[in-house]
């Protein structure tokens, strides 16, 4: 750098600099690419060669191939498309819209994907909501031994259990017409608890 520089100067300097990585990025990507469709058997040689990271270049290479020169966005960096690139392609040039016209930072992109997602979830649990099932103390404990001794999760276990039981449920009772009274079902195994009516716990893992 010079020894003397006004700021002018200097941050012209810093911008054109940032362009030059930035481009390099792209640049190094389409060149991996490349080397990876036209000469597979010795691509990697050329890499050692130019004493470069293969990891950060398969990085930029698997960006480059998620974008196609055509969708590429010369107002955003490479960094921005890096943020997009695991998504489906529509919702790539939503975000990348977004942040073009709103002229967000990496930084601020990747805030607004998040805090979407956020919101996603919660609608989804709103839309199905959970319930919390009471049953006796004494079952719990025998479901937790259960769970333990089959080595495998409590929570997993019930769930598995739950559905095994309905799919053998309405394979034994079919349709609704053909289906008896939960009085006659009393005497068949597994349906006797259905009259009992002892203190309940709410299910806990």
């Amino acid at each position: 750098m010079p020894a003397k520089m006004a700021y002018d100067e200097w941050e012209r300097a810093g911008r054109q600099l940032a362009d030059v990585l930035d481009s390099s990025s792209w640049w190094l990507g389409d060149w991996l690419v490349y080397g990876k469709d036209h000469y597979t058997d010795r691509y990697q040689r050329g890499i050692r060669a130019a004493g470069l990271s293969y990891q950060t270049l398969r990085n930029y290479a698997w960006v480059s191939r998620r974008f196609d020169l055509t969708r590429r966005r010369p107002a955003l960096s490479f960094q921005h498309h890096a943020e997009l690139a695991s998504m489906p392609a529509a919702d790539q040039e939503l975000w990348l819209d977004r942040a073009e016209q709103r002229q967000w930072t990496t930084k601020q992109l990747r805030s607004a994907i998040r805090a979407a997602r956020r919101g996603e979830q919660q609608q989804d649990t709103a839309i199905e909501p959970s319930r919390r099932l009471e049953v006796p103390g004494s079952r719990l404990q025998r479901w937790h031994k259960a769970a333990e001794r089959l080595g495998v999760d409590f929570e997993q276990w019930v769930l598995t259990t739950l559905d095994s039981a309905a799919a053998s449920a309405l394979d034994v009772l079919g349709t609704p017409e053909e289906r008896p009274e939960i009085s006659e079902l009393k005497g068949v195994t597994g349906m006797k608890g259905l009259a009992e009516r002892p203190r309940p716990v709410a299910i806990s893992a």
